[in-house]
């Protein structure tokens, strides 16, 4: 796999070549998010320039691929909330933060230059990324180089091939930003910014290509509320609900992303158009894509608009029972069933010392000791809403919070949710509420068997249609190769639809898809697929290590054949050990978190092991600022650790 080969054509097709003729090539790579990146000139984040630098230690130490997380614009406002990458306002137009300031031109006011200069170098001496600081830093220079340059910048042909290739999507772009909640100027600013966003990361993705290293993308699976795309085809989502996901080891409350779900049979109108358009886009620049959350595009956790919390969702599509199915083995009417059961006995679990005053003020007694939630708390949106607004009223932070938090799981004490359509769906988890709890074991039996069919058997042969549908056709939209992230609750038919579409899985070794195993042996994994240590949403190698010695005990047993006990931290020979599995992996691409590469060296790694984790999933405010605590131009010169690397990497048989 030459420079020559990727600078002719896409990596998908040099593999497939290669995979025809029964070579079977397996590879390696690195996963780090831009904004993580770090060297010694740049502004307090990565760049996409910046990864010209990255690509000279890939080629240095023999990898093939570079995978990022989403690059598009997400502003709305200045907030930390923006940072969040998986909530774009565009899924075409690229985030303005990841420009080079000297790049894009030159100010000419020496007090100008001077200011600047003094900003950088605050925000890069930070071992986080500043979100906010940065983009209102960078946003004021984006003002002063526009107004300086825009004139001299319009005419050239440069400019003129860019608006022309991207109209159709800049010009709607430009006009939502110009829109009073997100603070903006003239569309010629927005303009501007996007041909030199354009610019910047073609050179970077050339410089790429010319040393054999692809650029893997990565596509998220919903789109903000707050969006072009909502905007200028609101017939496409639905604005009423909110995508998100059951739950699981990282958050038992389920997550709830908040972005509208698909209206697929609107999408399906013109083949699945929007989603092709979209891939169109991401292979002007990007080889290889992962698709998140892939198994949304078999069914989607659908949370309704009035919730807040993942565990009130429930799968869309799906095949939803008739109160007739439910109500006569459950014994039970529709408001058993549907409506929160609260009673008396079990409220000072909820509330604790402050039951009585919320017996008084958000519950009205029905009969003895049964409550209904008052009609201005029966949902979890207008509890929540409610203690959001008076937080500027009141001082009580912790008494405020034990109750909202307390109503909140109320509104959860159900057994069945009904969706639009008046369909029941079961309550995720429901075996953990009091509602479940105080049926009799008749009653319980049988609703566990309504469970267990709803979750695992009904819905397979619908949720294999739907993804057969759509799929193919946005597979075919270009030649990149297909990655899918499926993590999480996976139905029976995705490994199939998966195999037969050859859209690598994601394998990833403490998140076994098999129920019945507690790991992964890396050389069991299926070829077609991605081979990983750690993912942006979980802890690093170092921080999994540390989390449960149990469960690490029997790690360094099983899978590193040790004898002993395990040491307490990942020590670096630890780290290269699982480094060292996973590049004997069977899988075609093996992509590790730099993190866990860079593990392996003691004396260059980071000692605040918990700050390398990029994404805390159940903290939807989560602040995403990790940055490299070593400089790019560091890890460069490291020659030991990267002779280590490079070694091990020649040695496993990938090239």
């Amino acid at each position: 796999m030459n420079s020559q080969s990727f600078s002719n054509t896409k990596v998908f097709k040099v593999l497939k070549n290669k995979v025809n003729t029964g070579s079977n090539p397996k590879l390696t790579g690195v996963a780090v998010p831009v904004f993580s990146l770090n060297t010694k000139n740049n502004f307090g984040i990565g760049e996409f320039l910046d990864l010209k630098m990255l690509g000279d230690w890939c080629e240095k130490v023999g990898m093939k691929m570079i995978q990022i997380l989403p690059i598009n614009d997400t502003r709305t406002d200045d907030s930390w909330d923006n940072s969040y990458p998986y909530k774009a306002i565009s899924t075409k137009a690229l985030h303005p933060i990841y420009l080079n300031l000297e790049k894009i031109g030159k100010l000419q006011e020496e007090s100008d230059r001077a200011y600047f200069e003094n900003q950088k170098n605050i925000l890069k001496e930070k071992d986080y990324v500043d979100y906010p600081e940065v983009m209102k830093v960078k946003d004021a220079y984006f003002k002063k180089i526009f107004a300086q340059d825009w004139e001299s910048t319009k005419n050239t042909e440069d400019f003129q091939n860019f608006f022309k290739e991207n109209k159709d999507w800049l010009v709607p772009y430009a006009e939502f930003c110009l829109q009073p909640t997100v603070n903006g100027q003239q569309p010629e600013f927005y303009y501007f910014l996007q041909y030199h966003l354009d610019k910047q990361l073609k050179e970077a993705v050339d410089y790429l290509h010319e040393r054999g290293i692809a650029l893997k993308g990565d596509i998220p699976i919903g789109i903000g509320r707050n969006s072009v795309e909502a905007w200028t085809n609101p017939e496409l989502f639905n604005l009423d609900c909110q995508a998100g996901a059951p739950p699981d080891a990282f958050a038992t409350e389920g997550q709830n992303w908040g972005f509208p779900t698909y209206n697929w049979n609107a999408m399906a109108n013109d083949d699945y158009q929007w989603w092709r358009d979209r891939l169109t886009q991401m292979s002007r620049y990007f080889d290889a894509y992962r698709i998140d959350h892939i198994l949304g595009f078999f069914r989607i956790w659908e949370i309704p608009q009035e919730h807040t919390q993942g565990i009130m969702g429930h799968f869309s599509p799906a095949l939803s029972y008739q109160l007739s199915e439910v109500s006569g083995l459950l014994s039970a009417n529709k408001e058993r069933l549907t409506k929160p059961y609260i009673r008396g006995h079990f409220l000072h679990e909820f509330f604790g010392e402050f039951t009585e005053e919320v017996r008084d003020k958000y519950l009205n007694e029905t009969s003895f000791s049964y409550f209904e939630l008052k009609e201005d708390f029966n949902t979890q949106r207008k509890i929540t809403d409610f203690f959001v607004n008076r937080q500027q009223t009141t001082d009580n932070c912790h008494k405020d919070e034990k109750i909202k938090n307390g109503l909140i799981a109320l509104c959860a004490e159900v057994l069945f949710l009904e969706d639009k359509n008046g369909g029941l769906h079961p309550r995720i988890a429901l075996q953990f509420t009091h509602s479940y709890n105080e049926l009799d074991d008749y009653q319980k039996d049988n609703i566990n068997k309504l469970y267990d069919e709803y979750f695992y058997h009904r819905n397979e042969e619908l949720w294999k249609e739907e993804a057969l549908k759509k799929l193919p056709k946005i597979i075919e939209a270009s030649d990149m190769l297909v990655c899918g992230e499926d993590l999480g609750m996976v139905p029976a038919c995705v490994k199939d639809v998966m195999q037969q579409l050859n859209i690598l899985s994601l394998e990833v070794q403490r998140m076994p898809k098999n129920p019945c195993e507690t790991f992964v042996n890396p050389k069991e994994n299926p070829y077609l697929s991605v081979d990983t240590t750690s993912t942006h949403d979980t802890s690093t190698i170092r921080g999994w290590w540390e989390e449960n010695g149990e469960l690490t005990n029997r790690f360094y047993r099983e899978m590193l054949g040790h004898h002993e006990g395990a040491p307490y931290f990942a020590e670096p020979w630890v780290c290269k050990e699982i480094i060292e599995q996973h590049l004997k992996s069977s899988s075609m691409w093996v992509i590790i978190p730099i993190q866990d590469y860079i593990a392996m060296d003691g004396d260059f790694r980071w000692d605040q092991t918990q700050k390398e984790q990029i994404n805390e999933p159940a903290n939807s405010h989560h602040h995403w600022c990790y940055k490299m605590h070593q400089s790019l131009e560091e890890l460069n010169e490291r020659q030991s650790l990267n002779e280590t690397l490079h070694s091990m990497i020649k040695d496993s048989g990938r090239n």
